[in-house]
């Protein structure tokens, strides 16, 4: 699935229950933070050991899953809100990227 397509399911999705009017730019760009927040409870405390751990458990993994697509929901409809391209942003950051940390 690309940027775009996604965009496509998540906005449906979210004007199918009329909750656009609640969706503005800072509302979605908290609410982001809000879903980042509790995708690092998941981490809190654990090494990265135990957090490779305990991702190996079903519903473990399932759970911080679910909170990793929220954030991409998230900001999904804030680019959506902002008129920002996500293919062509992740794509120019990359090339940015790759100019900023030359392969040595």
């Amino acid at each position: 699935m690309d940027f775009r397509e996604l965009e496509r399911k998540v906005v449906a999705f979210r004007d199918a229950r009329g909750w656009a009017k609640y969706h503005t730019p800072k509302n979605l760009a908290i609410s982001a933070a809000v879903e980042l927040g509790e995708l690092l409870e998941h981490f809190q405390w654990e090494t990265d050991e135990e957090v490779l751990e305990l991702a190996k458990n079903p519903a473990k993994r399932e759970a911080i899953a679910d909170e990793i697509a929220d954030v991409v929901i998230y900001l999904t409809l804030l680019a959506h809100e902002l008129g920002i391209d996500l293919d062509e942003a992740v794509k120019r950051k990359l090339r940015k990227n790759e100019e900023k940390y030359p392969v040595e």
